[in-house]
């Protein structure tokens, strides 16, 4: 009997703000051979590289729910809260998130780069 095969990428995903490219297995929140996992949005999932169980995933990154940007998940990218904000989106509609986030946002600036394919919202 044939053990299973790995799973071949499906495509290759790329962060629109930093340039991250990997290529990805699955796109969605169900995994497969995973038992359990059910992601809270549609991810870019890879097999986590970096272990031989094949449950283990990698999530690489999503859609902002609110400009489509396909963003990973890296602080300096996006912002998971119920659903993925890339930080440009963040910004912009900064006074609709909860003040936890706001003052989150507060704390980041300084450590936040410029990003070519957004115009971030400098207004305070």
């Amino acid at each position: 009997m044939d053990s299973p095969k790995e799973p071949q990428p499906t495509g290759e995903f790329k962060c629109q703000l930093c340039g991250l490219t990997a290529p990805y297995t699955y796109y969605g929140q169900k995994p497969p051979n995973t038992r359990s996992i059910e992601l809270l949005e549609d991810c870019y999932v890879m097999k986590d590289p970096f272990t031989p169980d094949k449950e283990k995933i990698l999530i690489l990154g999503s859609l902002c729910s609110l400009c489509g940007l396909s963003v990973c998940v890296g602080a300096e990218c996006s912002l998971f809260y119920s659903k993925r904000f890339c930080l440009p989106c963040v910004n912009e509609n900064l006074q609709a998130f909860p003040l936890e986030i706001q003052e989150d946002m507060d704390k980041r600036k300084p450590q936040q780069k410029s990003f070519p394919g957004k115009k971030m919202d400098t207004r305070t």
